[in-house]
């Protein structure tokens, strides 16, 4: 029953299968991308309060559930890739990490930039705000841990660890 599982857990195989789902999915995002732009720029009324600042809400808060959803799949793939050993979960896991990162680096920056005009100032330490740079670090870190140690395995192994510890900050995001 899982054999299909175990066929696509191999990485000549899943280069294949996601080789030809690439164009497709690509230009699926792209159009959705754009039509929730355009809904979330263009057509949604002013805020009463906020004003025309608000909408950059749309591009905020996306980016800040994908930057704790990609974080939260790379430790799937950290647990995977240490307890069953599968390859294709350290290689998912490393090319998620530039992704998460650019995620987190938008929320934080738009963050800041609706914040200015909301609380007077560009940046406040906030418990959120704070676990949201600390995720950034992280995304950092373990790139770093990557790149630092020689042995691919090695390397792993170390990254992996600092994945799954550091998905105990994703509820703190959440939750403060």
């Amino acid at each position: 029953m899982w054999s299909w599982a175990h066929k696509f857990g191999s990485p000549r195989y899943f280069y294949g299968f996601s080789g030809l789902l690439l164009p497709w999915l690509s230009t699926l995002c792209l159009v959705l991308f754009l039509i929730g732009l355009y809904l979330g720029l263009v057509v949604a009324p002013s805020d009463y309060e906020q004003g025309e600042s608000y909408r950059i809400i749309y591009i905020h808060v996306p980016s800040a559930w994908m930057s704790m959803f990609v974080y939260v799949l790379m430790a799937v793939f950290a647990a995977i890739g240490l307890i069953w050993r599968v390859k294709l979960a350290a290689i998912l896991a490393t090319a998620s990490a530039p992704i998460g990162a650019s995620f987190t680096f938008l929320a934080l920056v738009t963050g800041s930039i609706w914040g200015k005009p909301m609380w007077g100032t560009w940046w406040v330490w906030d418990a959120r705000l704070t676990s949201e740079l600390i995720l950034l670090f992280l995304y950092f870190g373990f790139m770093a841990l990557q790149s630092a140690i020689s042995d691919r395995q090695t390397a792993w192994r170390a990254a992996a660890i600092l994945l799954l510890v550091g998905v105990v900050n994703i509820p703190i995001i959440h939750f403060s």
